[in-house]
């Protein structure tokens, strides 16, 4: 961060959600502040009380979650370790699927040599991340050096041809997909990637919330990577410091045998 204030900007997430929960808590606070001045009885300015102060640890939790990940925080450590595992140095053309507002983008920045082809792929809806678009997406790999054409499209329809990408990256977006969608998206990267091309995902711990009962998200994984039709490289549970949850780290390419 700059003396002139923060580089990047990456926007607040699930900002609809938790906005309501803070407008309610606010309603709430100011109603007990109304109803505890003005009633007589002890209980009720007891009540009173215990909703405001249920209130207020309601609106500061919110309050916390709205800046969890920071807007202009970057976890660097896991997005070296995913780029340590890709050759992007080799690399004519790296397309980033769910790129959002560029923080996966800015991630893998330092590793991209200037005049790499570089598409930021993202359906670039706001409703579950406040500003996330295309312009400001550009403008964070932009300070961060890197130069980038943001694509509007689906993960699991990619608008892109047959066997034109080097390299592929999905950060923390496959989850957030139905399994299906989920599914398709790796079967998408196989038909866009080259014959030698290496894809590399970085997950939480986490599966798709429509998939039954609770498989290991390891397991889960390497099985829908290898039935898109890739061969995988790498595994890598990622343990960082401040973090409960370890992050995956996986690195495939085509398996040209099938």
């Amino acid at each position: 961060m700059s003396v002139l204030g923060p580089r990047y900007y990456f926007g607040v997430y699930h900002w609809r959600r938790r906005f309501r929960s803070l407008a309610l808590a606010a309603v709430a606070l100011a109603v007990a502040a109304v109803v505890g001045s003005r009633t007589r009885r002890r209980s009720g300015r007891i009540a009173a009380s215990l909703v405001a102060s249920t209130a207020a640890v309601r609106g500061f939790r919110t309050l916390r979650q709205l800046m969890g990940p920071t807007p202009w925080s970057l976890e660097r450590a896991k997005y070296d370790a995913l780029a340590s595992g890709l050759p992007l140095d080799r690399a004519d053309r790296v397309l980033d699927v769910g790129c959002g507002t560029g923080r996966s983008l800015v991630g893998i920045a330092p590793h991209v040599p200037a005049g790499t082809d570089v598409v930021g792929l993202d359906v670039f809806d706001d409703r579950v991340i406040l500003g996330n678009g295309p312009r400001l997406a550009r403008r964070n790999a932009a300070r961060a050096g890197l130069e980038v054409e943001p694509v509007a499209g689906d993960a699991a329809t990619l608008p892109l041809r047959d066997d034109s990408v080097d390299v592929a990256t999905a950060c923390r977006v496959l989850h957030d997909l139905p399994a299906s969608s989920a599914e398709g998206a790796l079967r998408e990267l196989r038909r866009v990637c080259t014959a030698d091309a290496t894809v590399g995902i970085l997950e939480l711990p986490l599966v798709p919330d429509d998939v039954v009962g609770a498989p290991d998200p390891e397991a889960y994984w390497t099985d829908r990577v290898l039935e898109a039709g890739f061969a995988i490289e790498t595994l890598e549970r990622l343990e960082l410091a401040g973090r409960e949850e370890p992050y995956i780290v996986l690195v495939a390419r085509p398996d040209t045998a099938r």
